[in-house]
This record gives C-alpha cells, structure tokens and sequence, in this order.
C-alpha cells in the first residue's frame, strides 16, 4: 500500500511538473530575430500549389498532411513544383475537406491557375491541368488581376512562425484596403528563423524577417504591381525588398545569389 501511495504520488508531482513546464513553454517569448544573410535561402521550384485548407494553419499539427496533399506533392516533383495548405477565408474554405478542396497553382510562366475541385478521384485530370499550366509559354489572362501575399502562420511547427507571422498577416489585413490585394496564411515553408516569411505571388518572392512596420511598404508595392499589370518576375527584374529577399520562383540558387549581389553593389 505504501509503494502505491508513493508511486501515486510521485505521478501527480509529475503531471504537476509536466503542466509547469509546457505553460512556461508556450507563454515563452519566441528567439530574437536572426542577424545574417537570408538570400537564396527559398528552395528551387518552378511553381507552388496552395490547397485551400478547411482551417487556417493556426490550427494545424505540428506535421499536417493528407492523403491528397501527399499524392499531389508526389506527382508535384515532375513539374518541380511545391505542395502547401493556404488559408484566404472562411468563404474560400467553405465546403472544403481533408479529402476536397479548391488550389490555386502559380507557376514561373503561366501565373495564376484556379481549380475549384481537387480530389483523389479527379487527381488525373488536374494533374494534366497543372502540367499543361507550367509549360505556358505566357502568364494566363487572370494574372495580372491580382497579388496574393501569404504569411506562414504554422504556429505548432515554430513559435516565431506563430507570433511573428500573426502579426505580420493582421497588420496587413489592417493596412490592405485594395480586394485585388489577397491576403492569406500559409503551413510549413521552411525556415523558421526568417520569421515572418511571406510568398508573394504571382511575382514569385520569397520574403523573410518581415515585422509589421514593413506592412505599408509592402502594400505599396503590390498596388503599384498591379497597376503595372502583376506577373511573375524573371531574371532580369531586381529583388523586391533585398533585405528581406529569400528567393524567387524560377530561379536556380546560383541566380539567386547573382542576381542579389547584382543590385546590392
């Protein structure tokens, strides 16, 4: 009896122990922000499927797949293309599913590509839309209508993800006024001491170490983007925001740090 009333005890104390620890973990402020080069940090890649998640990544596991996301990102690796969850709204959510959802695809030619149903029982059939997308010779007619700016927000895979990029996605859903201007949330990018990492589409960027107060440069920038016509942007277009610039879509790691060392001289 008494080996029991002791082992009993000392589980309490550590249950006890484990609650303190966790709370002292979450409430913990996440690690400064990271001093030193960012560039050419974005992965290679000629074009990003967004699956539009049934709940924002906020709300997401430490790890979140599916079995459509991990079957996509398979056939993906033929187009050099990257799979993530993406978070605009609750409209755009609406009906979605682990197992049914809408994409959005960007691609270093084609731009901007709408699927409203991708599924295991149709995977051919938007396999064959994608392949066909990222070997357009010219960015499709919806593309220069408008930015999407996604902000990973993958709290439970870093802490700086969740804090610092909430921020950075609340201040820009205050600042942003234009409905051209999209601005959602994004899972895992890879990363997180660039916290807050933002793609930038259909241009292509890879931005990190944005705080709140970048939020006005950057919606100036995607306004004047869109009355340029956006589009994504090739080797001969100069880093958007060098101090923040991770990467761009289409590009090699080598022409990245070309072409970033190009206009910081």
């Amino acid at each position: 009896m008494a080996i029991y009333q002791s082992a009993r005890t000392l589980y309490h104390h550590g249950l006890r122990r484990f609650a303190q620890i966790r709370l002292r973990t979450s409430n913990a402020e996440p690690p400064q922000y990271h001093e030193g080069p960012i560039e050419t940090s974005a992965p290679v890649h000629t074009a990003y499927v967004l699956l539009h998640a049934p709940r924002p990544p906020a709300e997401f596991p430490t790890k979140y797949n599916t079995r459509l996301s991990l079957e996509l990102a398979m056939r993906a690796k033929k187009w050099g293309a990257t799979v993530n969850f993406s978070w605009l709204d609750a409209q755009t959510a609406l009906g979605a599913t682990e197992e049914r959802q809408s994409a959005t695809v960007f691609s270093e030619r084609g731009g901007r590509l709408e699927i409203p149903h991708v599924s295991l029982q149709n995977l051919n059939e938007v396999e064959a839309a994608i392949s066909e997308h990222v070997q357009r010779s010219a960015p499709t007619e919806l593309t220069p209508e408008e930015v999407h700016i996604y902000v990973c927000t993958h709290g439970a895979r870093d802490c700086r993800c969740g804090e610092r990029g909430k921020e950075v996605v609340e201040a820009l859903r205050r600042s942003v006024t234009d409905p051209r201007i999209k601005i959602g949330e994004v899972g895992h990018v890879g990363g997180h001491k660039w916290a807050a990492n933002l793609l930038v589409f259909p241009q292509g960027e890879w931005l990190g170490l944005v705080k709140p107060e970048d939020v006005p440069s950057i919606n100036s920038w995607a306004t004047n983007a869109l009355e340029q016509g956006a589009r994504p942007l090739r080797l001969s277009d100069p880093p958007s925001f060098p101090a923040h610039w991770r990467g761009r879509m289409g590009l090699s790691k080598e022409e990245q740090k070309d072409l970033l060392a190009k206009y910081q001289t």
